[in-house]
């Protein structure tokens, strides 16, 4: 498991574009056959993904996290980027067609991933935190999930939420997933800007046409950087910062908050004329 450490917000302005990729962008997930995992300093999140082909995967135990298995002491979500395929806990399969999720509580030993067709693997992305109780595993078809429509074509950032894990919906200790989907035509998400001190945040860029980038815009408000980002490509958001982006074409991304609450809506809003 790699070790990633972010920037505080006192050094953040003195960076140079490959340090600020270096402590705020993930680029090396999805590779074909392999399980990646990420440990980040924000709230120790666990970013990572998986694509079995032939053979299954398994959720190892990392010698970092000083536990018996992954999910002793952690919470687990996962959606599939992908094509279809199955997440086995213990002895319980659960089927995931593109876009489902599936919420993986804590105290599940065993954990495997499968793809249904190897030339077509599932493509799972992973967001793991630290867990107080024992939520139960909870399959989640994003068919069913009801979406919100924000934005407009006018301001091009007309876009679908669909929120998975969350207060209102599949339970967790402090795990808040799910995705956004912009409209074709728009391009901008999280426009106008947020912060929330009260918990970090993690995006995965996904559904970005090869030879398209999204520019995330990052920072306080009064001093902003940004970051090409490419497809399946992830942004660690400290609470300090603002996470918003604007891409070459639409695209879609995965959001995942953990830290102090699980509110949706806690957030400290910017006005669009406060950026600089």
């Amino acid at each position: 498991m790699k070790m990633f450490e972010t920037a505080d917000s006192h050094r953040f302005p003195r960076m140079t574009t490959p340090e600020l990729r270096q402590a705020f962008l993930i680029t090396d997930l999805f590779r074909p056959g392999q399980l990646d995992l990420v440990y980040t300093d924000q709230d120790r999140a666990i970013i990572g993904s998986a694509i079995p082909l032939a053979a299954p995967l398994i959720l190892p135990t990392d010698d970092a996290l000083k536990a018996d298995y992954f999910t002793e002491r952690r919470e687990l979500g996962l959606l599939n980027i992908g094509g279809p395929g199955s997440v086995l806990v213990g002895d319980q399969s659960h089927a995931l067609a593109p876009l489902d999720a599936l919420y993986i509580g804590r105290g599940n030993p065993s954990v495997a991933f499968l793809s249904d067709l190897p030339n077509h693997p599932a493509e799972f992305y992973l967001l793991s935190y630290p867990s107080h109780a024992p939520w139960p595993t909870r399959q989640i078809h994003s068919a069913d999930q009801p979406s919100s429509i924000i934005g407009t074509p006018e301001t091009a950032n007309h876009r679908a939420i669909s929120r998975l894990i969350h207060l209102g919906g599949i339970r967790s200790s402090q795990l808040v997933m799910g995705f956004t989907r912009l409209s074709p035509g728009s391009v901008w998400n999280t426009m106008p800007p947020h912060t929330h001190m009260r918990r970090s945040e993690v995006y995965l860029y996904f559904n970005l046409p090869e030879g398209e980038r999204v520019i995330h815009l990052m920072g306080p408000a009064h001093e902003t950087r940004h970051l090409v980002v490419a497809n399946k490509q992830a942004i660690v958001s400290p609470g300090w910062s603002i996470h918003a982006g604007s891409g070459t074409a639409n695209y879609s991304f995965c959001w995942g908050m953990g830290g102090e609450n699980q509110v949706y809506d806690d957030m400290d809003k910017l006005a669009i004329a406060d950026l600089l």
